[in-house]
């Protein structure tokens, strides 16, 4: 199975150092969406949510762990208990604020990753579906939302 790119995600960050570890540290960042012209049609009614998911390829991921230290902390980790991008398919999982949509492009913000990354898909969040109420663990990860926000990343996945 291959999976191809319907586009390419540009932002700032040119570097995986120093970059925020996930959307909430980079909650005034904007970004766009570039689709390959053939997905416009796609694209159609996208602008009437407020916020998306965005799949897309860890494509500097070099190597493949299943035990990583993740970001925030200094135990050895389950590569499916991280979001690390090591893991074997590489895929990552990013929500962003939609701020517009025109043409083929469209513009997102709070976006934490690396200029030039494939996207592979985009689907909208919707609150009765992606919801949790109740009973929500975290596992190991327990650090607060001021935390999260202001930690970056290092050269530990490059």
């Amino acid at each position: 199975m291959t999976l191809e790119p319907i586009g390419t995600i540009h932002t700032p960050y040119t570097a995986l150092e120093q970059m925020p570890i996930q959307p909430k540290g980079a909650a005034e960042t904007i970004g766009t969406l570039v689709l390959d012209a053939i997905y416009k049609e796609g694209l159609k009614d996208l602008d009437g949510f407020s916020h998306v998911y965005l799949l897309y390829h860890f494509h500097k991921a070099a190597r493949t762990e299943l035990t990583v230290t993740p970001f925030m902390d200094t135990t050895p980790r389950g590569v499916f208990a991280t979001r690390s991008p090591l893991r074997p398919s590489h895929i990552g999982m990013s929500v962003t604020k939609v701020i517009s949509v025109e043409g083929n492009v469209v513009t997102v913000k709070g976006i934490d990753i690396l200029d030039g990354t494939p996207l592979l898909d985009i689907k909208p969040f919707i609150p009765q579906f992606d919801g949790i109420g109740g009973d929500v663990r975290t596992g190991w990860m327990d650090k607060s939302d001021s935390e999260v926000a202001d930690a970056s990343s290092d050269n530990r996945f490059v």
